[in-house]
């Protein structure tokens, strides 16, 4: 029997041992208190806690946490009840400010978000509530991350899930994106058939100017072809009138090689005089020889016709 009290002892002394040892895990840290005042905040590693004397407060979390907030009714400045649900993004940086800064500290962020968000949207339109998400969540970001500072807290961002507003105010904006949607169509069909009447215009604009060209081309061609008959006909007349001179030439040459008397040069010349009196000429001039050699005719023919009757 006496050796159980030793052995009890010691499975107590060990109990309590075992029971104060604590090993603080990543992203996590132990605010500790010494007889009701704060010690310090562990951060990993093992820790060994004086028994009856120290107390673990608090176990908080250091990694980023997320809270969803149910919607929260909100009026604008024109007088519109509007339910928005937000969100938040935060993080604890200061375990000991967390622990001692405020009580029930996600009430806090809740209750203090639900205010923002409320002092905001009262300064804003209907209008302006649904197309300022940005401005809304970085103006609520900046007040939420300032107010909670002091507790430890740190506000990363701040987002609104959703904007809800009444039934009536969604069906008068479904008529009104209906109406719009229709007035874009209606832009889209005038502007369709206007370009297809600028286009028809330019084809027929573009047709006309080709038939021009067309139409000059042709005429150009035409006097160019005309051009060209004109110098082929006056080449051909040159071309004949060289022929006719070079027969000329060549009679005259043989004339000349010939060696003709002057009785001969007299008949041919008479035989031209002939021919110019055939024309139309009203006045003649005949040279002196052939004077003489006409009267030479003349009495020839009168012998020749005194001699015909004696025959």
């Amino acid at each position: 029997m006496g050796f159980l009290i030793p052995i009890i002892l010691v499975i107590l002394v060990i109990a309590v041992v075992a029971a104060n040892v604590r090993v603080v895990q990543q992203s996590r840290a132990f605010v500790v208190e010494r007889l009701g005042a704060f010690q310090s905040v562990w951060g990993v590693g093992l820790h060994f806690k004086i028994p009856f004397i120290e107390r673990v407060v608090k176990n908080v979390s250091l990694k980023e946490q997320v809270v969803d907030f149910a919607p929260q009714p909100v009026i604008t400045k024109d007088n519109v009840t509007m339910q928005i649900d937000t969100v938040v993004y935060f993080q604890i940086t200061d375990p000991k400010l967390y622990t001692y800064g405020v009580e029930h500290p996600m009430s806090a962020i809740e209750n203090l978000t639900a205010t923002t968000l409320r002092n905001i949207i009262g300064d804003l339109e209907l209008d302006q509530a649904l197309t300022s998400r940005d401005h809304i969540n970085t103006k609520m970001r900046a007040i939420l991350d300032e107010a909670t500072d002091p507790w430890g807290i740190k506000v990363n961002r701040v987002e609104l899930k959703s904007i809800i507003p009444p039934r009536e105010i969604q069906d008068a904006m479904e008529k009104q994106m209906k109406a719009e949607r229709e007035r874009r169509e209606a832009i889209l069909q005038a502007e369709g058939q206007k370009q297809s009447q600028i286009l028809v215009a330019e084809g027929e604009k573009q047709s006309a100017i080709l038939r021009a060209d067309a139409a000059k081309q042709a005429k150009i061609m035409e006097a160019e072809a005309e051009k060209a008959a004109r110098i082929m006909a006056a080449e051909a007349e040159a071309e004949a009138i060289m022929k006719v001179q070079q027969a000329t030439a060549d009679a005259i040459k043989l004339v000349n090689e010939a060696n003709p008397g002057e009785g001969v040069i007299k008949i041919k010349a008479l035989e031209a005089f002939q021919a110019a009196a055939n024309g139309k000429a009203t006045k003649i001039i005949i040279p002196s020889e052939l004077q003489s050699l006409a009267g030479l005719a003349s009495t020839a023919k009168t012998v020749f016709e005194t001699e015909e009757p004696k025959a």
